[in-house]
């Protein structure tokens, strides 16, 4: 039987881990035996979306724009995987409701974390009034509502949010279930349950 592709759709501030751990879930998929492919919001915006600026219009466009090609991978059977800011809420459930399988992964850090992580300076350039439109900072994050998943990736080692992501895929049959050993507790093995539950899936 053929594969039924899937999107993994990560949301989060910049700095909060969404790249990372795309990364991450594309080796652990790969391993798997999934055909997988990464869009990750930086490369998309000098290949598919170049000549785009910042405003809301563009960044609308952009997140249309990975959607889309998302939608075609999922259709043929691959996991797509997007890493992209993507801060507001009406763009994301336009593509959730396009692409259909779609897992949204809310990668959550509070602002002290995001600022430190940060290597181009650019929250403080932001707070400094140097870059305007910086998101969370003078342009808005809309976090989601109702993810699938969600990662705090200040609190959360890298490996701890994979198992939480891999797990969800698991109990949504997006992919087969493994034996390896969990590395979260049962307590987050129960939450995942519930919000999945809660969202209908389960």
């Amino acid at each position: 039987m053929a594969k039924k592709g899937f999107t993994l759709w990560f949301t989060g501030m910049s700095g909060a881990g969404k790249s990372t751990l795309a990364e991450r879930c594309r080796d652990e998929l790969l391993e798997r035996g999934l055909g997988v492919e990464i869009l990750d919001g930086d490369i998309i915006r000098t290949n598919l979306s170049k000549g785009l600026g910042f405003s809301k219009e563009d960044r609308d466009i952009n997140i249309r724009r990975v959607g889309f090609v998302c939608d075609l991978l999922t259709r043929n059977g691959v996991a797509a995987i997007a890493a992209c800011i993507s801060p507001y809420t009406a763009i994301r459930d336009e593509n959730r409701e396009m692409i259909g399988r779609f897992v949204e992964v809310y990668c959550q850090a509070p602002l002290e974390k995001l600022i430190e992580r940060d290597p181009k300076g650019l929250y403080k350039k932001a707070l400094a009034g140097e870059i305007k439109g910086f998101t969370g900072i003078d342009d808005p994050y809309e976090a989601p509502k109702k993810p699938e998943v969600v990662v705090n990736t200040a609190e959360e080692t890298i490996d701890e949010s994979v198992a939480k992501i891999m797990r969800t895929l698991e109990l949504m049959n997006y992919i087969p279930a493994t034996e390896t050993e969990q590395e979260y507790s049962e307590e987050e093995e129960e939450e995942i349950k519930k919000r999945l539950s809660d969202l209908g899936y389960i």
